[in-house]
């Protein structure tokens, strides 16, 4: 789902072949449905009523203004392939749609909100909402893709009457739950997988149709698409040119257009039986035996056993968790549905969504049962507020924190004088910035634990290659390791020192990490002796042996999550080792939770802020840099935007058409200059659709040519002299996650790469792995730029504070952004909020301030009256009940591992102990607010039984021993 304008809107529109739409209307959960003509599309897209003109709400005059939210009903292309193949499919597939259509728009209806009152601080559920339907049968690329477009209206009703824009807020957040159904509708829904029986398919653990999922890779890879629009040109030109064939120049005409720059728009007069017959042969060369009837198969009404609630539960918090990275592992009650229904999707169940909706509510209240609660509020909290985290993310941010503690001795740092000599035999003529030389004289010390942050350019890989020399003489060692293998190669090359990833350095010490079957990650340490899961014997550190003060220096530190940076404490605390971070937490963040290098920053007996910029050639707009990494105030920020947009360095534009095209220019400028360009945009679709145009630009200006054509990526084509990136780490071909490299040759036996920056470093690698791990690299996201220097740089719209951040200082000569401007907006203003940051959550206090921070600018449901309260009340006694039976569940679990004897792990039962309390209180809390609200309200003779203090606790603990309360 995307926030889209009207102009964008009516853009796809005209590309469809429709006359009219379908508008749908939800009134309390009932649909009525009309047909809108272009017209009247219009009208209704501007914000008007189609049939009367009357404008709804606040009028939105800017072309610009977002009116509708855009989602896609998409689908496993398999489905689409079986429906191609056998018309009666193709029923049941639109059958299908059409339930989950339903299905997705009274969720909106029943679970959106306007927003009313001063600031927009009351939420108004939502009466009437009107979502209008385009239906595609093929992807742009003329694959087979039957998919759906939803258009919600931000106009929407209030039970109040009034009209008004949705919470789009809410919407977006919402989002996750909406694509849950639809992973539900399509592994679960019983007449589909009923009707895929009966042509003898079946769904596998991927949701795809198992019997042509293989077919689904090579019918869409660009190759084919390429012979698909061609074939199909070939087919218009011969209808034209009766008894004539094409000559060279025509057929170079052909080609160039079956890889047009927007990449396969529809032809405008497409006969639908050519084109099916077109597919059909393309499937049979692929596997002529998917034409071919297949005996129907058994269908089960549910799983062969019925599904673990508690598994699905624990999945549930799992996949909450792990979309929950950019908010410091904070999920809301959405994120907990929406995992709970992919939870049961994947449970292999088939049963209509009313048969499975008690499941999936069991497994909510078992999964919410099991977190941890950082907000201490009221009832009634909007289910879109992230105040829930899972207690092995909260034991994780507590136990490292309790490690780094223990860590941190004190220690002394290396005299200035010695250091001195040392740089003035080890960099000879370098000048050394008071920041580096506290940075290496700290590293060179003896303190157990050294933090060194600084900005891009400071300098670190200098200071480090100084830090090297003086343990050397120590006779001590520097372990260099960082969180990708790429970091490490560029450290140990620039460094001068043996340098590996940090899981090298780790699994060397028998860490060994995996997901158990609810996909939780674990991470486990092997001893001597002891046998893998690869059924390998760990015989003990070999490659990364380490002694007592021995320095591991972890280079871009930010970029290490919890888990790691336990391991890495752990490891400190057992042999002895120091330890010395060494990046900046305000860059790119881990794939996983971050907060590791902040954390031990807090508790560190050495902390050095490296604050000059070495990496650019203007020392003004080095400082600049500085106070844009994290401005202290919006004003701050403010002033920052409008002195880089005085510098001519922000650029101001009203829609993503002209940002792309200043970022053309941009390349094909620096291009000329013999310069390198980093381009940086927020979403990994911008990348590709800039990476594609810069490539067919290339191709038009005779740059490339397409004699040899590779496969990369989602079906990119990859031709000689692109910029691309390698994905995986490959040993063998000697290639590293996102290096990257020129194409120098393409063979039928794969790709030669050279690097961009060594023309000496040439690397093969084959044509699958090329397929499936090397995509185009003119533009990139933030991770994918982390690290990289150039001549200059260029940020597109959208991008965050760390990819503002990140872009911004990338390249030598200079550094430009984008600033995507609506009306009433100015360019410094847009730039000046990309670069405001949430407060880093660190601990769980930090957590818990966040969280209050998100809960304060949601709107809430009004004050409740006499009847709510009693009602909400009586909830809170329910769901208190429920949670001490589930930890009594619990309880008795962990004593029956342990055959009664006692031996369950003590901290379980301080855990159950704290969530127990914390849950009380939270009750109790609100229920006396509820409480008093009842006795204001009611009649004197109907207030003695609300009297006493301990009126509402006894309801909720009677529910068990109080004995059992606590260990």
């Amino acid at each position: 789902m995307r926030l889209s304008s009207g102009v964008e809107a009516l853009a796809a529109y005209s590309e469809s072949e429709q006359r009219t739409v379908t508008r749908f209307a939800v009134e309390d959960g009932a649909i009525e449905t009309d047909q809108l003509s272009r017209g009247q599309l219009c009208q209704w897209v501007d914000g008007f009523d189609p049939l009367t003109g009357e404008h709804r709400g606040r009028v939105l005059s800017s072309p610009q203004a977002d009116l509708l939210l855009d989602g896609t009903i998409n689908a496993p292309k398999s489905f689409s392939l079986v429906a191609l193949i056998h018309p009666e499919l193709a029923v049941e597939f639109e059958a299908l749609q059409d339930r989950l259509r339903d299905r997705v728009i009274r969720i909106w209806q029943r679970e959106l909100n306007a927003r009313r009152g001063a600031g927009g601080k009351i939420r108004e559920n939502i009466r009437r909402l009107e979502v209008v339907e385009l239906q595609h049968r093929r992807s742009r690329a003329l694959d087979p893709h039957i998919h759906r477009h939803l258009w919600l209206s931000v106009k929407v009703q209030g039970e109040d009457g009034a009209w008004s824009n949705v919470d789009s807020r809410v919407a977006m957040k919402l989002h996750t739950l909406i694509n849950a159904e639809g992973e539900l509708a399509a592994c679960t829904d019983p007449q589909w997988v009923e009707a895929l029986a009966r042509h003898g398919y079946t769904i596998n653990d991927d949701g795809e149709v198992a019997e042509v999922a293989a077919a689904v890779r090579p019918l869409s890879r660009r190759s084919n698409q390429i012979e698909a629009n061609r074939a199909i040109k070939l087919v218009a030109w011969r209808a034209d040119h009766p008894g004539q064939e094409p000559d060279r120049d025509i057929i170079r005409q052909i080609d160039r257009f079956a890889w047009s720059k927007d990449r396969p728009t529809k032809p405008q007069h497409l006969d639908e039986d050519e084109w099916e017959q077109l597919v059909r042969h393309e499937i049979a060369a692929i596997e002529p035996a998917l034409l071919s009837e297949i005996a129907p198969r058994p269908v089960v009404a549910t799983a062969p056993a019925a599904p673990d609630p508690d598994l699905l539960a624990a999945k549930a918090l799992v996949d909450a968790d792990r979309r929950s990275a950019a908010s410091g592992g904070r999920f809301s009650l959405i994120d907990v549905r929406a995992g709970a229904t992919r939870a049961v999707a994947s449970s292999g169940t088939v049963a209509s969504r009313e048969d499975l909706a008690p499941l999936i509510d069991d497994v909510v209240a078992r999964a919410i049962s099991e977190v941890v609660d950082v907000l201490t509020v009221e009832p009634g909290r909007p289910q879109h507020v992230k105040g829930f985290m899972t207690p092995q993310t909260a034991r994780l941010k507590l136990e490292l924190a309790e490690r780094f503690d223990r860590l941190n001795i004190a220690g002394i740092n290396i005299g200035d004088d010695v250091l001195a000599r040392v740089a003035a035999a080890t960099l000879p003529g370098v000048d050394l910035d008071p920041g580096q030389i506290d940075a290496a004289a700290a590293i060179a010390g003896t303190n157990r634990l050294v933090a060194v942050t600084g900005p891009a350019g400071a300098g670190k890989t200098t200071m480090l290659r100084l830090a090297n020399e003086a343990l050397r003489l120590q006779h001590r060692r520097m372990i260099v390791v960082a969180p990708t293998k790429k970091a490490a190669s560029v450290a140990a090359r620039e460094i001068g020192a043996n340098a590996s990833s940090l899981h090298a350095l780790l699994a060397d010490h028998g860490w060994r990490w995996d997901y158990d079957e609810a996909g939780r990650e674990m991470w486990t340490r092997l001893r001597v002796g002891e046998v893998d899961a690869a059924g390998i014997a760990y015989l003990g550190p070999r490659r990364y042996p380490i002694e007592v003060d021995d320095r591991i220096v972890v280079d871009e530190a930010g970029m290490v999550d919890l888990h790691t940076a336990r391991a890495l404490a752990a490891l400190a605390e057992e042999t002895g080792a120091q330890i010395a971070m060494v990046g900046d937490h305000l860059q790119a963040m881990p794939v996983g939770h971050s907060g590791a290098m902040a954390c031990m920053a807090r508790r560190s007996g050495a902390v050095v802020e490296m604050s000059a910029v070495h990496r650019f050639h203007d020392a003004e707009y080095a400082a600049l840099t500085l106070r844009m990494r994290d401005p202290v105030s919006r004003d701050a920020a403010l002033e920052v935007a409008e002195e880089l947009a005085q510098r001519g360095q922000v650029h101001a534009v009203t829609d993503q058409r002209m940002a792309r095209d200043l970022m053309l220019h941009a390349h094909f400028a620096a291009a000329s200059a013999r310069q390198r360009i980093a381009l940086v945009v927020a979403t990994n679709d911008e990348a590709d659709a800039i990476n594609d145009e810069i490539q067919q630009r290339r191709v038009d200006r005779g740059d490339l040519d397409l004699r040899a054509i590779a496969v990369g990526m989602d079906e990119q084509r990859i031709l000689v002299g692109d910029v691309v990136q390698t994905r995986l780490n490959d040993t063998v071909a000697g290639v590293e996650n996102r290096a990257v490299w020129i194409v120098r040759d393409i063979t039928a036996e794969g790709v030669e790469l050279v690097s961009t920056t060594d023309s000496a470093n040439i690397r093969h690698v084959s044509a699958d792995y090329t397929a499936e791990h090397v995509h185009l690299a003119y533009a990139s996201t933030v991770h994918g730029i982390q690290g990289e220097t150039t001549d200059v740089s260029m940020v597109g719209p959208g991008v965050d504070a760390a990819g503002l951040y990140v872009g911004m200082t990338r390249g030598r000569l200079r550094n430009d952004a984008i600033a995507l401007v609506k009306p009433h907006q100015t360019a410094a203003g847009v730039i000046a909020d990309a670069m405001m940051r949430g407060l880093p959550e660190v601990t769980l206090d930090d957590s818990r301030a966040a969280a209050s921070a998100e809960l304060a600018r949601a709107a809430r449901d009004p004050e409740p009256d006499e009847q709510d309260a009693a009602g909400q009340i009586d909830r809170l006694i329910a769901e208190a009940t429920a949670t001490l039976q589930g930890i009594d569940s619990r309880i008795a679990s962990r004593s029956a591992t342990t055959h009664g004897r006692g031996t369950a792990d003590a901290m379980l039962g301080d855990e159950l102990e704290r969530e127990v309390r914390m849950d009380l209180e939270v009750r109790a809390a609100a229920a006396e607010r509820l409480g008093a609200l009842l006795v204001t309200s009611a009649p004197s003779h109907a207030r003695s039984h609300l009297d006493g203090e301990d009126q509402w606790m006894p309801a909720a603990s009677q529910a068990r021993p109080t004995a059992s309360l606590g260990r």
